[in-house]
């Protein structure tokens, strides 16, 4: 039996309960509402009048939404799109990435590409493959299994020769690009491709549709061309490196049910993030369609993943390529917030942050939003003429991380002074919230 005296206790005691309850509300009320007004009058300011802006902060432990401007509006998103790459490679791809499919038949090797970048690439210099097809008599690799363009819908045709726009294919090498430098004479990788490299007074750094390569007689740095891949290139490449041991055929219904895998997958996705690697990133959803067919194909991956494990958005995104070259893209702010909270809520933060350029530590803003003593923001940004987009994670001094899409589109002014505003705001939100 609970006596008056016993029921009086309890009921205070539930009393204070309700009551802190109440005040923690009324407080995260008036710490959003004061952040909203400071926010509001920032982004209504002169500064931002002739440009598209939106801007969301969510916190994923209370599942508040913090700040919201234009949060449902579609944005050109430039690199931001490789968070969707990252997010649909973790879904798909295996701790490591798999170089290639095969079979055997006696004494020879039956090989489909996977798309996977890493092969012999500048930075990773893979030999996986390499020192497996050594093992064999003779490789025959099939050439046509994939299923896309060689560039993506919306890409920039003058971009041909950048480093930032390498062909896509169903076996790379060499990152697709040839990298020339000059050291007192002209040095390539492959070596093979000296032989079609030749200094140069123009600009250009390739012929439009052959492969051959100039270096400009001024220049002292090292560049990378990417290189067209064709049926012959790839013959001459490999008779390089294995004369006459690879043969190109097309594609067969021979069973190639084996797969060979090679370097970390971990270390690519923090390549690509990290110096927002095109590339990779294009090579990423092929590699991630090789997991569910022979054929190569991109634009299946992305249709399946945004129809299944991102069929909660509220707003369905215009997605083309991997990358975000494409100008054709569009996403909101609200996407990239619903697509980074799964990631934060699926995967180690430890894993996760490790992926993201560091707030003045590494990767692409390494010169900006550097904290006082620790990194505060773990962020993709992404960067096409007059467009700057930035999308992570914020870490604020009171020890809260808050989910973050900050993106600018059709400014005029320099991206300097878009990056300066955008880091006024994160401070304050930092050292605010």
């Amino acid at each position: 039996m609970i006596t008056a005296s016993k029921y009086s206790k309890k009921l205070t005691f539930v009393g204070r309960l309700s009551l802190m309850m109440l005040m923690s509300l009324v407080l995260v009320n008036c710490k959003s509402s004061k952040i909203s007004k400071h926010l509001n009058k920032t982004l209504d300011s002169s500064f931002y009048e002739n440009q598209f802006t939106g801007l969301m902060v969510y916190n994923p432990r209370t599942k508040d939404t913090v700040y919201n401007y234009n949060a449902n509006r579609y944005f050109t998103p430039a690199s931001n799109t490789k968070i969707f790459t990252l997010y649909t490679a973790l879904q798909y791809l295996p701790a490591e990435i798999p170089a290639l499919k095969y079979a055997l038949a006696q004494d020879t090797l039956i090989v489909k590409g996977t798309g996977d970048p890493t092969f012999l690439h500048p930075y990773f210099k893979d030999s996986t493959a390499l020192n497996f097809f050594r093992s064999f008599k003779a490789v025959k690799l099939v050439i046509d299994n994939y299923d896309n363009e060689k560039f993506g819908p919306g890409w920039a045709w003058e971009d041909y020769d950048m480093y930032y726009s390498p062909e896509r294919s169903a076996f790379p090498m060499y990152g697709n690009v040839a990298t020339i430098s000059n050291t007192g004479q002209l040095k390539t990788y492959p070596e093979f491709l000296k032989g079609k490299t030749s200094y140069s007074d123009l600009n250009g750094r390739r012929d439009f549709n052959t492969n051959t390569f100039f270096y400009k007689v001024t220049r002292k740095d090292t560049i990378e061309v990417p290189f067209v891949v064709d049926s012959t290139l790839v013959k001459q490449l490999w008779d390089d490196l294995i004369p006459g041991k690879v043969e190109n055929i097309p594609n067969t219904t021979i069973k190639t049910d084996q797969i060979l895998y090679s370097v970390a997958s971990d270390s690519v996705y923090k390549r690509m993030m990290q110096v927002s690697d095109n590339f990779i990133a294009e090579q990423l959803l092929i590699l991630a369609s090789s997991t569910v067919s022979d054929t190569l194909d991109a634009d299946s991956v992305r249709k399946s993943i945004l129809d299944n494990q991102l069929n909660d958005l509220k707003q369905k995104p215009y997605w083309v390529d991997g990358s975000g070259l494409s100008r054709y893209n569009l996403f909101t702010p609200l996407s990239f917030v619903q697509v980074l909270e799964k990631l934060y809520t699926e995967i180690p933060h430890e894993r996760l942050f490790n992926f993201f350029p560091v707030g003045g530590k590494s990767g692409t803003i390494k010169a900006w939003y550097a904290g006082e003593t620790t990194p505060y923001v773990y962020a993709k940004t992404g960067t096409v003429g007059n467009v700057h987009c930035l999308s992570g994670y914020l870490l604020t001094n009171s020890g809260e991380v808050l989910i973050f899409s900050f993106m600018n589109n059709n400014y005029r002014t320099s991206t300097s002074k878009i990056k300066e505003q955008m880091q006024t705001v994160l401070e304050y939100l930092r050292d605010t919230y």
